[in-house]
């Protein structure tokens, strides 16, 4: 925890200016509470921070691990920048390089958001008008409460630090785990606080507003198991009629001119021209070498679609199609030295992948957050794009609102919850369903979100026993280079697989953190 809030306190001072884009260019100076922050222009510059960098260690490769991998959507490389095969497998450990980087990402946000919170409110008692601080407490409140809830579902319990600076400065590097009750609670304060405060319209595109916070709360409430306000908080994005599901589900994901349209209530905010860090890195990673080495350098194919997921799709599912390539794929405006008429994807490679062909383990490739080359007009700098990841959709709040009516019942055919899960199945080009069960839901959310980092959290909240059923009947295997399945299975042996260990340099630090948790609230 030592080194995570003395990270923290610097990126605290990295704020941007947001004239235009509030990802725009760093501040030549660093802000205090008695030289800065006079305007609400110059609080947005130090908000925006919260949209991007500090999220990267967690995207740039735990966002597909946790959440893809441990929930059989994705298979990982077997090397160690994804800790060989342990996602897929359950045999992570506290050394693992990725529980480390999630961790220190998530803590990020956490410490710089608290450290803005904590100087606003001071900068409060100077002005006459404080609505633009106030907003920007929000706004980091908000973002504080979904790196809490991160951190809540990937780790269970762990330490609350609302004020980074004392922790910092007091020189006791030592912390406590929190019940993940109470964490949970924590979160629904800093999101309670985002709803009452944020204003109903975004003042640039991309910022969250109060209906974000409403709808992040719908989704910390089900996966709590509380539905009654699950379904309240859900109902108020709903009837806002604010928000819809966008037109286009392939260009969403595949082209950074969709970047925060209507379907999007929150999203990580990326520009190509910041390079590491700053840029979005996962096409590098889930994209193939032939299309993209030429011209960016990358193109790893680190991490793939299961046979599993492939397999579990409906025929008729237009999205199997639109987030995943297999042979035969073809998009003409992606091109390059070696395509030069458009990009086709091959798996008939007799010789491994090379720059025209791909042969991975389950010969397909992930496409969401793919923009191609930067042949039609997309901005890419080497291994980073534009395109912004999508933290919570309409979409999601139309399945967590049928969700939340059926509660805990065998199933439901409420005209509400029918409307809400067949509006997401008529997009993707389904037939509507009459009922709904549990298990129609948990596989529409599959599809619906594949690759967007959540299908493991959606696993584990059905509990120890459930997910264990769940997780044995995947296929984790892959085919061989002549193409026969090498099967695996995996069966959960502990309730403690759900979760990631504290990182083994924490624990080192923080002896108390090996301790059983205590509750935070008295």
């Amino acid at each position: 925890m030592k080194y995570i809030y003395i990270l923290t306190l610097s990126l605290f001072f990295v704020v941007t200016s947001c004239d235009e884009s509030f990802l725009e260019r760093p501040s030549q100076n660093n802000p205090t509470e008695e030289n800065y922050y006079n305007s609400a222009i110059e609080v947005n510059g130090a908000t925006g921070l919260l949209y991007n960098k500090v999220w990267y260690d967690y995207q740039d490769k735990a966002f597909h691990a946790i959440g893809e991998a441990l929930g059989g959507n994705m298979l990982t490389a077997n090397d160690p920048n994804y800790g060989g095969l342990v996602y897929n497998k359950f045999t992570f450990t506290s050394s693992d390089v990725l529980v480390a980087s999630s961790w220190a990402s998530l803590y990020s946000v956490v410490g710089a958001s608290s450290s803005l919170i904590q100087t606003l409110e001071q900068k409060k008692a100077n002005v006459s008008d404080p609505a633009y601080l106030i907003q920007g407490i929000a706004e980091a409140r908000f973002m504080r409460g979904v790196a809490f809830f991160f951190l809540a579902r990937a780790f269970g319990a762990v330490p609350i630090v609302d004020d980074p600076v004392a922790f910092a400065s007091s020189g006791v590097f030592n912390s406590p785990r929190y019940l993940q009750a109470d964490v949970l609670r924590y979160v629904l304060e800093d999101l309670q606080y985002a709803e009452a405060n944020l204003a109903s319209e975004a003042s640039q595109k991309g910022r969250v507003t109060s209906l974000s916070a409403s709808g992040m709360m719908a989704k910390v409430y089900l996966y709590m198991g509380d539905y009654a306000n699950a379904k309240i908080k859900a109902g108020l994005v709903i009837d806002s009629k604010k928000y819809s599901l966008y037109p286009d589900y392939y260009e969403m994901f595949t082209s950074s001119k969709a970047n925060n349209n209507v379907e999007s209530l929150f999203a990580w905010q990326w520009a190509a021209a910041g390079g590491y860090s700053i840029g979005n890195p996962i096409q590098a990673y889930c994209g193939t070498q032939a299309l993209l080495k030429p011209t960016t350098g990358a193109g790893y194919g680190s991490v793939i679609p299961t046979i599993d997921l492939i397999k579990s799709y409906d025929p008729l599912d237009k999205r199997k199609d639109w987030s995943i390539m297999q042979h035969g794929f073809f998009r003409k405006d992606w091109t390059n030295i070696n395509f030069p008429n458009g990009y086709t994807y091959d798996t008939t490679s007799i010789g491994g992948d090379d720059a025209f062909k791909t042969k991975n383990g389950s010969r397909a490739n992930a496409m969401k957050y793919v923009v191609g080359p930067g042949s039609n007009g997309e901005n890419v700098n080497g291994s980073s794009t534009d395109i912004c990841t999508y933290i919570l959709r309409y979409a999601d709040i139309e399945l967590i609102y049928a969700e939340a009516i059926l509660g805990n019942d065998a199933s439901t055919s409420d005209e509400a919850a029918l409307k809400a899960i067949n509006d997401v199945r008529k997009r993707a080009g389904l037939p509507d369903l009459t009922s709904v069960t549990k298990d129609d839901i948990l596989m529409e959310r599959r599809h619906e979100f594949a690759f967007e980092g959540d299908y493991w959290f959606d696993i584990q909240r059905q509990g120890f026993n459930n997910a264990k059923e769940i997780i044995k009947k995947q296929e984790r295997g892959s085919y061989d280079f002549n193409g026969k399945l090498q099967s695996e299975k995996i069966i959960l042996s502990s309730p403690d697989q759900m979760f990631l260990p504290i990182p083994q340099t924490d624990l080192s630090a923080s002896p108390m953190l090996r301790e059983p948790a205590v509750p935070y609230y008295q």
